[in-house]
């Protein structure tokens, strides 16, 4: 089965039987980061946008392991013109990769480079491999259109932001968890600052009072699933 490593913010690590994937890698600007960059060794480099945060050490990571970045279109062309490989999609697309599927889902929030270049819609990921279907909602609001993705996903881990501010908070990111129905939903963007600063287990409580088993994954912890 995969094995799922939180590496801060929204940064994980992704590790099946025929690849490994890191999402979001915002590690050497984060303080919280257990990893350094060149530590990491991956196959593909998935973002979900281009805000700092969530870019982070992408576009170095990708060149180090020749790793293939997946993103938004706009965004992909981005890092393809810093020297990347690349595989662009979009919101609703999927493609099937030698080790599994991955499928870009909407995400309500903003995508701009740290250098001001515009970076296409933000997006989630649904990521399928070795049999299993991880949730990655990336940056964003609470949207009903979650109890769809959960309808016609069946989700084994759902990752949602609960740090407020800029994305969800507690009470929005338990209703997301009712609606996805994931089997296990982790928090994540939280904490890294002061201004998203939350109780991950005030979530994992108000999740479980809406019936949905949630879990605190520690920074630098891992997960079967």
């Amino acid at each position: 089965m995969p094995k799922l490593t939180y590496l801060g913010h929204s940064a994980f690590l992704i590790e099946g039987s025929k690849a490994r994937l890191i999402i979001d890698p915002f590690l050497s600007g984060n303080p919280k980061a257990p990893k350094k960059p060149e530590e990491i060794k991956v196959d593909y480099v998935l973002l979900s946008h281009a805000h700092g945060d969530h870019l982070g050490d992408a576009i170095a990571i990708a060149k180090a392991n020749k790793a293939t970045v997946v993103a938004p279109f706009e965004l992909a062309g981005y890092c393809e013109s810093k020297g990347t490989l690349t595989h662009p999609l979009h919101i609703g697309g999927g493609f099937n990769f030698p080790f599994g599927r991955i499928k870009l889902t909407i995400a309500h929030h903003g995508s701009v480079t740290p250098d001001g270049v515009y970076g296409g819609s933000p997006c989630g990921f649904l990521v399928t491999m070795d049999g299993k279907t991880l949730y990655h909602s990336g940056d964003t609001a609470l949207f009903y259109d979650m109890k769809l993705i959960g309808e016609m996903n069946a989700i084994d881990v759902a990752l949602l932001p609960i740090g407020d501010n800029f994305t969800m908070g507690i009470p929005d990111a338990a209703k997301a968890a009712e609606l996805l129905n994931a089997r296990l939903t982790v928090p994540m963007h939280y904490d890294t600052f002061d201004l998203i600063k939350a109780d991950p287990n005030e979530f994992v409580k108000q999740a479980s009072a809406k019936g949905r088993k949630a879990q605190v994954v520690p920074v630098g912890g891992t997960l079967e699933y």
